[in-house]
């Protein structure tokens, strides 16, 4: 099964995570050990379609949009966007993410 199946299956069997860091800290690295995996992830839209093809290269940094590794679907992460000295409105986004997450049921 692949990973956007897998995804509009059974939202019950999912973890999210949501990753936190500066830019170019080694987020999705260290993801990928997580995952155990050397393929790069699967960004989803909100109809569960790959963003990422061939033309598109990484650094889709967007809270809302959930990406997985074909080897392990039901670890949903969410990255944010790096956060910069000074800079409250990255953090006031995170805040309103983790609350919004926080009262969903899926």
């Amino acid at each position: 099964m692949d990973v956007a199946t897998y995804l509009k299956k059974d939202q019950k069997t999912r973890f999210r995570i949501l990753v936190i860091g500066r830019a170019n800290a080694g987020k999705t690295t260290l993801l990928k050990r997580v995952c155990n995996t050397t393929d790069d992830p699967c960004i989803y839209d909100d109809k569960g379609e790959n963003l990422l093809t061939e033309t598109v290269k990484r650094g889709i940094h967007d809270i809302d949009r959930p990406f997985s590794f074909a080897n392990k679907p039901e670890y949903i992460f969410h990255d944010s966007l790096a956060f910069e000295t000074g800079d409250e409105s990255q953090l006031k986004k995170v805040q309103e993410f983790i609350e919004k997450r926080a009262k969903a049921t899926e």
